[in-house]
């Protein structure tokens, strides 16, 4: 894909909005207060793909008329709403919605995304924001917004709202910010929006997740807002009134694209060409490490003694953190680190075992 770089406004671009459309007056008011607090596109859910049946899920296309309403309250707005159909799709063109976007429930499946995307063939103009599928599966992401490049769409944008985990979280979603790094770094002309709103899931942690945002780069957010959150019909934990959002995003700090002067960036080289050596270190005792679990895969395998051994293993991802505790280095970080080396580790052995030599 050669995406192109079609948002140049020079700061963020804020999208916000009820998670759900409930009334016409829930809307027109939330709407009042985005506007008078300088928002100037608007997120607002006309269907609401839920996890399980008899949840909310959204008042449909009778929006669509307050929509429309609000639209001409305010001229200078856009709306953005989520389809999950081609039947969404066409009733959204329909009533001049300017943005849409496809949800992570729908981008984790390639025929639902196909069907959007020949639904919005040949239509110009109109940006399309993919989410990240609920799963930690880049190429899946990749695959999806493939798919909207494929059809003719030029505006694309990615939307990082977090993944699902069966472990214990803060997070509703947990972030796992490698994997949008990485797609932007693929795709370095890419948009990219983060969702705080669903991957914090209650308000308290909001600030600190678009502020890692602003600090990673991304293009924007796009935050959940409401005129009495705790109303909502829908994800009320994680919305915000108007004036909160406005709070919110003042104390937000916009870091610098590019180095302030020369100095600083020899400085900073400097340190860097450290970092580049010192991995250099890491990298050649990682390798003897691995050269060590070839020589027990071997032992084992001579002595017809299984791969897996539990007591070690719990012996290692119990003291490790302790270790690193003791570097000044995040527990959880070292035990995930050996969680990747326990990997390898049984990778490596299982291939020796396979080979009959």
């Amino acid at each position: 894909m050669k995406i192109k770089n079609w948002y140049s406004d020079g700061k963020p671009w804020i999208i916000a909005g009820p998670c759900s459309v409930e009334t016409e007056e829930q809307l027109l008011e939330t709407v009042d207060g985005l506007v008078k607090d300088g928002i100037t596109t608007i997120r607002a859910g006309v269907w609401k793909p839920r996890t399980r049946p008899n949840s909310f899920e959204g008042v449909g296309k009778i929006a669509f008329p307050w929509i429309k309403k609000a639209k001409s309250l305010h001229p200078h707005i856009q709306f953005a709403i989520e389809v999950a159909s081609a039947e969404h799709v066409e009733l959204a063109l329909k009533n001049d919605i300017d943005i849409l976007w496809v949800g992570a429930r729908t981008t984790v499946n390639p025929f639902n995304v196909q069907e959007i995307a020949e639904a919005v063939r040949g239509v110009k103009d109109i940006p399309i924001l993919v989410k990240n599928p609920i799963n930690p599966d880049l190429a899946l992401w990749i695959g999806a917004l493939e798919r909207f490049y494929a059809v003719g769409i030029e505006k694309l944008g990615a939307i990082h709202r977090g993944f699902s985990t069966y472990q214990e979280s803060i997070y509703r979603n947990i972030p796992l910010w490698q994997i949008p790094i990485e797609l932007k770094s693929r795709y370095p002309e890419l948009l990219l929006i983060n969702d705080p709103s669903h991957i914090a899931g209650k308000r308290d942690l909001l600030f600190e997740i678009a502020q890692k945002a602003m600090d990673l780069q991304y293009d924007g957010l796009i935050i959940e807002s409401h005129r009495s959150p705790d109303e909502a019909w829908s994800d009320s934990a994680q919305q915000l009134t108007p004036d909160a959002l406005k709070e919110m995003l003042s104390y937000i700090k916009i870091r610098e694209k590019n180095f302030p002067n020369k100095d600083f960036k020899n400085e900073l080289e400097g340190i860097r060409d450290q970092i580049d050596e010192t991995d250099k270190e890491l990298l050649e005792v990682l390798s003897r490490r691995l050269e060590l679990v070839k020589k027990v895969g071997q032992y084992k395998k001579d002595k017809n003694v299984a791969i897996f051994q539990l007591e070690r293993w719990n012996k290692i991802i119990e003291n490790r953190p302790l270790w690193g505790e003791k570097l000044n280095l995040n527990a959880d970080f070292v035990k995930s680190i050996y969680q990747d080396i326990h990997d390898e580790s049984i990778r490596i052995q299982t291939d020796i075992y396979n080979n009959e030599e």
